[in-house]
């Protein structure tokens, strides 16, 4: 579909006259040719005899509802970004539309600056189609770059294409080195916003009294230290991306503040009276289980739902056994790039090493055992000690009766049995972690602790 500044078309639904010509004015404006439609019938019929490059939908319509027609548009595959408009407070009207595959929402009464922010953002949704690459997703293509090709991490990477199109918040899940700041950078290089700031902020490792000045900003002379204006993150990533990585570390005050942002798109730095707007999309991840977390009061539920609007689960390189060999091929040649030698071969007992090895730490730690391996070896083969793999960690594809014969070091056998009899709980239990608590005669309490010592991370209940 070519696109130029005299041809976008907009189909708006709303059965209020008022508010159905504001829109249009506003689009007529912004050089947007307008369809107008007042119920769900008739935006159907809209869609199926012309293109459009936006439509925006009330939620409630006199003979239906606007997810109907998201739900249509979704189903017929159309590349119409759709926006719904929710009545004031509607948070979960808002949160259902985003789910359905609307890409943003406006709440009444309609203020114009966010809906003509949400047009720009609309009409440049297929924008990255045209750009081969950007100034921020083309300094580092690796980091936008998911290995592997197994079923799990494939349903990742169609998921991540889907959700790109859209402005709706994403919570990524997985193990700690698992690839979610990948996953993050890959949703924001393919979308509309890829020539726009990218942000990744690791929200465990800033000091609480600093979070507020560090998020939003602040005036000069805010506080004593202040000699300057400084923008905080949102106001960095302002028109981009902005990735929240580990957001259940986030105390509880500083939640009430990133949930009043998310909700207004506004910012007041530390300093000012008055708020600044930001156009934001926030991805945010942790390898915590923060439905958990809602349930120990550790962290707000409202929050939690505007983030987890769409969920992706990166999976773990345990869960992708198969890819092994290609990844450790891909990184090898990246990490060997240079090197007079060569890229060196894996031997048959390295091989064996490492399909045996669990992987705690995922892609991050296989990175990092491949650079040592590289100082190590004789520059034109790897062998098994060169990876230093430490038996007690290789424990896929073992004879259980010799692995659990070796009693030393004392802490990892120790380990082992205590790893093998909460599974082995949880089988009898159908993965009840309550009812396997019961058996084993440990609290809950005690039993969430100790599978998170162990890295027996439970599934996401999102």
């Amino acid at each position: 579909m070519t696109k130029n500044k005299t041809t976008y078309q907009a189909l708006i639904i709303d059965d209020e006259p008022d508010l159905l010509e504001l829109l249009d004015l506003t689009l007529l404006r912004m050089g947007v040719e307008v369809t107008k439609a007042s119920t769900v019938a008739e935006a159907l019929s809209a869609l199926a005899t012309k293109q459009f490059h936006l439509c925006l939908t009330d939620m409630r319509l006199p003979d239906g509802e606007g997810l109907q027609v998201v739900e249509h548009i979704q189903k017929k595959g159309l590349d119409v970004p759709i926006a719904v408009i929710t009545a004031f407070g509607s948070a979960d009207n808002a949160v259902a539309a985003l789910k359905a595959g609307a890409f943003d929402y406006l709440s009444k009464p309609v203020s114009l600056e966010h809906l003509r922010t949400l047009i720009k953002s609309a009409l440049n949704v297929d924008a990255v189609k045209t750009v081969s690459t950007s100034k921020t997703c083309s300094s580092n293509p690796v980091s936008t770059t998911l290995l592997g090709n197994s079923p799990a991490i494939a349903q990742a990477k169609q998921l991540i294409e889907r959700v790109s199109k859209s402005l709706a918040p994403v919570y990524i899940t997985g193990e700690s080195g698992s690839g979610k700041e990948r996953a993050a950078r890959m949703i924001h290089c393919l979308s509309a916003r890829s020539n726009q700031p990218f942000v990744a902020v690791n929200c465990g490792a800033i000091p609480e009294n600093l979070m507020e000045s560090e998020f939003f900003g602040y005036k000069k002379g805010a506080f004593t230290g202040a000699t300057e204006d400084r923008e905080g993150f949102f106001q960095a990533a302002n028109g981009g991306t902005i990735f929240l990585d580990e957001v259940a570390d986030l105390p509880l005050a500083m939640q009430v503040k990133l949930l009043r942002v998310i909700q207004e798109k506004k910012v007041r730095p530390l300093g000012m009276t008055q708020e600044l707007p930001v156009d934001v999309r926030v991805i945010s991840a942790t390898h915590q289980n923060l439905a958990n977390c809602v349930e120990e009061g550790r962290f707000r539920q409202d929050l939690f739902y505007r983030l987890n609007v769409i969920s992706i689960r990166m999976p773990s390189l345990r869960e992708m056994r198969d890819d092994v060999f290609s990844i450790t091929e891909t990184i090898l040649h990246r990490l060997a790039d240079g090197y007079p030698s060569g890229v060196p071969l894996l031997s048959a007992s390295a091989k064996t090493a490492l399909l045996k090895y669990d992987f705690p730490g995922n892609v991050r730690e296989l990175e990092n055992v491949l650079e040592r391996a590289l100082a190590l070896c004789d520059g034109k083969q790897i062998e098994a000690e060169d990876l230093q793999l430490t038996p007690s960690q290789e424990s896929i594809g073992e004879d259980n009766s010799s692995f659990f014969g070796d009693k030393w070091p004392l802490q990892d056998y120790l380990d082992r049995v205590e790893k093998e009899a909460i599974l082995e709980a949880l089988q009898k239990t159908r993965f009840n972690r309550t009812a396997a608590a019961k058996l084993l005669g440990i609290t809950f309490r005690a039993m969430r602790y100790r599978m998170e010592r162990l890295g027996l991370n439970e599934p996401e209940n999102n």
